[in-house]
């Protein structure tokens, strides 16, 4: 299995961004967990980071037909990118929303998605935890997926 994790604007700032709102870890130290993780369980990750709306989207559609699923962390894009969402519905992936801090618990213009309507969950608020149990989501969907297709087969 392989797993696409993009991560959106101003994400390469962890560990020096807002600390009170984000944490210390940095953002490759949240990677290096998710790969330790990953290993276990012989799930192969691809990252990606960026600053820019349009890379976020032609990353996605590289994504059709070459991953099992996504794990996406769009930052602000998440609150305001109708491309992006267009993009994750196109490729019909499954995909797992991760913000660090609970949006909820937030300014106002950050406590919509843009993205969770095409995307199978949202974690919000855990911290670089989220991230994992993206992972971890990410892993039972597609066991059902294999589960579904396999019973299809034999009918």
């Amino acid at each position: 299995m392989k797993i696409m994790i993009i991560q959106g604007p101003n994400l390469n700032m962890l560990g020096h961004r807002e600390t009170n709102l984000y944490g210390t870890a940095s953002l490759e130290q949240i990677h290096q967990a998710l790969e330790h993780s990953a290993k276990q369980h012989e799930i192969k990750l691809e990252f990606f980071q960026s600053n820019l709306e349009g890379e976020i989207v032609d990353k996605i559609q590289e994504c059709l037909g070459e991953v099992n699923g996504i794990v996406i962390n769009p930052a602000a894009f998440g609150h305001t990118s109708i491309a992006i969402r267009d993009a994750l519905s196109a490729v019909s992936l499954p995909t797992i929303e991760v913000h660090l801090t609970n949006i909820y618990a937030r300014e106002q213009f950050r406590q919509s998605s843009m993205i969770s309507a095409v995307c199978a969950g949202t974690i919000t608020g855990l911290g670089p935890f989220g991230y994992q149990l993206a992972l971890m989501a990410l892993m039972q969907i597609n066991q059902e997926i294999a589960a579904a297709n396999k019973s299809q087969k034999q009918d």
